[in-house]
């Protein structure tokens, strides 16, 4: 019988003051996952379309505490301009499945982020790990704003 591995979840939420199609816009353009991905990760999309939509595959790398990491992930559920899946098909994680659903609201667009992951070492190496995400998620709401913001 196997061991049973434990699931993670993270969820997020903000507005942004644009309407639901530039949001969608913003998200459905792989230039955008760069730019709102921290510094320290030292991310960079190697391969990928211009626009996503469902199927696509985006290759790319990072570095954590100097350890290259390449991940491989597959767009999935595309439902313009309401929702689609990253699914990692290759990568760190023994599962990664990030949700992004956009709804608007009085005054822009509501941003939802439902990552739904596995970590090798389960809830100890998880306490690590969520701090990170935490960190790279609440880099990615300041900069979606500002970058939203501005366009």
């Amino acid at each position: 019988m196997g061991r049973h591995v434990s699931e993670f979840v993270l969820q997020r939420s903000q507005v942004v003051t644009v309407p639901i199609e530039e949001a969608w816009r913003f998200y459905a353009s792989p230039d955008n996952l760069q730019a709102i991905t921290p510094p320290w990760l030292f991310f960079r999309v190697e391969q990928a379309p211009d626009e996503l939509t469902a199927g696509s595959l985006l290759h790319y790398r990072l570095r954590l505490f100097g350890v290259p990491i390449r991940w491989l992930t597959e767009i999935r559920n595309w439902d313009p301009p309401r929702s689609f899946v990253d699914r990692q098909l290759q990568g760190p994680y023994r599962l990664w499945e990030h949700t992004h659903t956009l709804t608007p609201v009085e005054g822009g667009t509501e941003i939802r982020d439902r990552v739904r992951y596995r970590v090798p070492g389960g809830r100890p190496v998880d306490l690590i790990v969520r701090r990170w995400l935490k960190r790279i998620f609440d880099y990615r709401a300041k900069r979606t704003s500002e970058l939203l913001s501005t366009s």
